[in-house]
């Protein structure tokens, strides 16, 4: 028997609903009401028609009318609204919006589809301001593309830092807007924790978006051109949008008597029937529960539409259908950057009392030897008994999506955290790497669960420092350089094992690195030595995230209302810098000592312009400016990579605001001939130098070796100086690994392995440290004893004895034993 089956709304849910509807029935009679004028177009990629990315507004249009009704035979209604349902009598008044005709229609099963309506809050001033816009539907989309078009406003407001907030906030920068983005909490894209959501605040910033947060608007003036915000700023605006959220729009279930849940959203049962089992609903309006934790809440987004969809229509037509709720899987781009959650974040798991593991790493994209491969950051988190997955947060530049949306799965398919790490992922170098993140994901928080590490989160650090809680940075002195966390003590790991004494036995120890990989290793010795030991999770990057940063430069168009008034003509082209460098490529140090070399080749005044393909690297060249002295004019990041303008500082020389801040130098022994010490010894004294310090390395005994030349000429020695010639290395080709040589096969495959991952090899590290004014000096004692000659060395190094080296060491603030 066939049934009349009414549905009210379209666009994902009810549009869905009505072709599956007639797929798996061809002689029911399906009517569709739709109260605009499209029932179906693609609402998401409204922001980026009225950015200009997507150029033509008909690819938003995903059917029309005519087109349900040819292919499938549906009454489609646009413009009219359903205004009543009749429960009783099982039937709705409508109306039609053209023409105010109102009719009745008879329904043996109802579909209820409304979706979600943006949220306009009350504020003074509101109902009298002019430009003021939401985002729903076409009909908003033309009205904000318009009103662009027409007016050409300088700057726009935006109240919400949400998903449709941060996608408007790029889209109106692209159309050359000023942008103010007003957000009454602290941070934007709430699904995402604080330390997560942070990058894409400070890439926001990099990118002209001008973010107010943790404010309000109290009061909206002159018909909409002022807003007073909550912390007392007022700004000056040409356009308003409302991106505060949506509210389910439940209306019409409410006047029918329809039992409603959380905000005020629809209540069905996992069939997603309503209270009355005639009437169903689906989309945006209607409670679904969290599968996660199992507790009522509102998912709107696109994927739970279009499921329900097809599920309503499997239940209507008497097939298994079961709708067991959603992990609010979603994703959004910021400019260059993607950030992407699934399952609940931390402040869930805090608010509802849930004991959770939470564990942070920072892998690349992909292989890193392959051009491309971008940092990202994955945080998962899950149940440290049962290994359940609550959740994952992600973001970076490239491969967010795919991490994600497996986690999302393995989640759906019941698998742990641990089991993460049994993925077999697709790989090939420009996609993954052998160890996917999601892989290492697995792996760490297998650490975790079976009890091999304990952890520190970043938010726990700065208070155990503060109540006398020791701290070790097991990084090199050289990575500390651009950052540190205060209170720390720094003993590199690979000198962890000698130095144990230094550390107290009795006291608790927190052992942190760069992103969490040597803190590890670290723990997992000073474990098996007895210490209670504790690992900072994510390292001094996750840590970082949430400390203050060097401010960076206002971008060339503004950034914000008070850069640029309203009124004031266009600032002029800026000027072109007179030298340009290339640091694509090229992993740290590699692009600020690329910087550095150029900049000391310059006049002063004049500008340089630098690519790299790091997007650390806004990070990187912000603190080396800081450092140096040498303004930093703008930083910009694009798809390909990062530009930056800096200009040569006139001055002689960087102020000095005390006297112990003049040590500033470098110095290092290099006594050992160990290929792997030799270029952890270059690359710190590259990094200084690269920071503006004089540095002064003197090779003693077997560092020696490492000037040698590996042509030695032919030299006069007695028979023991000769014999001690053949025994040795001859120059930095032929250096030996300190662990794990293997007769020269480790020190050949260390080299492949550095040139696979474009790091400069030593006898590069050497050339740059020597072109940037690091100074090499022989030591002429060991160079007696050991019967090396000044014609066995390579040329450009001086020879001294210790009391010159130990004049530059006083001088200097880092004085290294290598």
């Amino acid at each position: 028997m066939s049934k009349n089956i009414v549905i009210v709304g379209g666009v994902a849910g009810g549009a869905t609903a009505a072709a599956r509807l007639r797929r798996l029935n061809e002689h029911d009679s399906i009517t569709m009401f739709e109260r605009g004028e499209h029932i179906s177009f693609a609402n998401c990629g409204l922001p980026y028609y009225i950015g200009g990315t997507i150029a033509s507004r008909d690819k938003l249009l995903l059917q029309t009318p005519r087109g349900m009704k040819d292919r499938f035979g549906i009454d489609v209604k646009v413009r009219t609204e359903v205004t009543a349902i009749d429960r009783a009598g099982k039937k709705v008044r409508v109306k039609q919006l053209n023409t105010g005709e109102e009719a009745e229609y008879p329904y043996d099963v109802l579909v209820l589809s409304p979706g979600a309506k943006p949220i306009v809050p009350e504020i003074p001033g509101l109902a009298e301001a002019e430009a003021v816009f939401t985002l729903r539907n076409i009909p908003d989309t033309d009205r904000i593309h318009g009103w662009i078009d027409e007016h050409k406003p300088r700057h726009a407001a935006i109240i919400g830092g949400g998903f449709i907030g941060v996608e408007m906030a790029e889209n109106l920068r692209h159309r050359g807007l000023e942008v103010t983005l007003v957000e009454r909490n602290g941070q934007v894209l709430g699904p995402l924790d604080p330390e997560m959501a942070k990058p894409v605040e400070r890439h926001m910033r990099l990118q002209g978006v001008d973010l107010v947060l943790g404010a309000s608007v109290v009061a909206i003036e002159d018909r909409g051109k002022t807003l007073r915000l909550s912390s007392g700023q007022v700004l000056r605006t040409d356009m308003l949008l409302l991106a505060i959220g949506v509210t389910p729009e439940s209306g019409l279930a409410r006047e029918a008597g329809l039992e409603l849940g959380m905000k005020g959203a629809i209540r069905v049962n996992e069939r997603l029937q309503t209270s009355d089992p005639s009437i169903y609903a689906v989309g945006d309006a209607i409670e679904v529960k969290d599968r996660t934790l199992g507790f009522e809440t509102v998912v709107p987004l696109a994927w739970g539409a279009n499921r329900q969809g097809r599920l309503v229509a499997d239940a209507i037509q008497g097939r298994k259908a079961s709708y067991s709720g959603a992990y609010g899987t979603a994703i959004v781009q910021a400019f260059d950057l993607t950030a992407a959650v699934t399952g609940v974040n931390e402040k869930t798991l805090n608010k509802l009392g849930v004991p959770y593991e939470a564990i942070h790493i920072h892998p690349a994209s992909h292989a890193g030897y392959y051009p491309g491969a971008a940092p990202l950051s994955l945080k998962l988190l899950f149940d440290k008994a049962t290994g359940t997955i609550y959740g994952a947060q992600a973001v970076g530049q490239d491969g967010i999506d795919k991490r994600i949306d497996v986690i999302s799965a393995a989640m759906r398919g019941g698998l742990t955290a641990g089991e993460l790490a049994d993925l077999e992922l697709a790989y090939a170098p420009p996609y993954s790497s052998a160890k996917d993140p999601v892989n290492m994901a697995g792996y760490v928080a297998s650490n975790v669960m079976e009890g091999l590490v304990e952890t520190m989160q970043w938010h726990e650090v700065d208070a155990y420092v503060e109540g006398g809680g020791l701290l070790v940075d097991v990084r090199d002195d050289a990575e500390r350089m651009a950052g540190y966390i205060p209170g720390s003590v720094c003993i590199p790991l690979n000198d962890l094992r000698n130095r144990l004494h230094e550390l107290p036995l009795q006291h608790p120890v927190v052992v942190s690195c760069q992103v969490g990989l040597r803190g590890y290793v670290a723990a997992r010795l000073l474990q098996q030595h007895g210490y209670k030991v504790r690992n900072l999770d994510g390292g001094y990057r996750t840590y970082a995230a949430m400390a203050d940063e060097p401010p960076l430069p206002a971008p060339e168009t503004g950034s914000g209302p008070s850069a640029v008034p309203a009124d004031s003509p266009v600032p002029a082209s800026p000027v072109q810098a007179q030298v340009q460098v290339d640091a694509c490529g090229l992993q740290c140090p590699g692009p600020i000592m690329k910087v550095y070399e150029a900049v000391r080749q310059m006049a002063p005044g004049e500008r340089l312009e630098v690519k790299a393909t790091d997007f650390g690297f806004t990070a990187d060249i912000a603190k080396w400016c800081e450092k140096t002295g040498n303004p930093l004019e703008t930083v910009e990041s694009s798809p390909e990579g990062v530009r930056a303008v800096l200009v040569k500082r006139v001055d002689a020389a960087p102020q000095q605001s005390d006297p112990a801040s003049s040590k500033n130098g470098a110095t290092m022994v290099v006594f050992s001939g160990d290929l792997d010490k030799t270029i952890a010894a270059f690359i710190i004294a590259s990094g200084a130098a690269a920071m503006g310090k004089p540095v002064t390395m003197f090779f003693t005994f077997w560092g020696l070796n490492v000037l040698r030349k590996a042509e030695v000429p032919a030299v006069k020695k007695d028979g023991l100086e000769a014999m001690f010639g053949m025994m040795m290395p001859k120059g930095a080709t032929a250096l030996p690994l300190s662990k794990m040589n293997m007769g020269g096969l480790g020190a050949k495959m260390i080299r492949r392995v550095m040139q696979r991952k474009n790091v400069d090899s030593l006898e590069a590290l050497m050339g740059n440290a020597i072109r940037s004014g690091v100074k090499l000096v022989a030591c002429t004692m060991s160079m007696d004893i050991m019967g090396i000659r000044k014609e066995e060395l390579i040329d450009g190094i001086d020879y001294a004895g210790v009391a010159t080296y130990l004049g530059d060491a006083e001088d200097s603030g880092l004085n290294l034993f290598i």
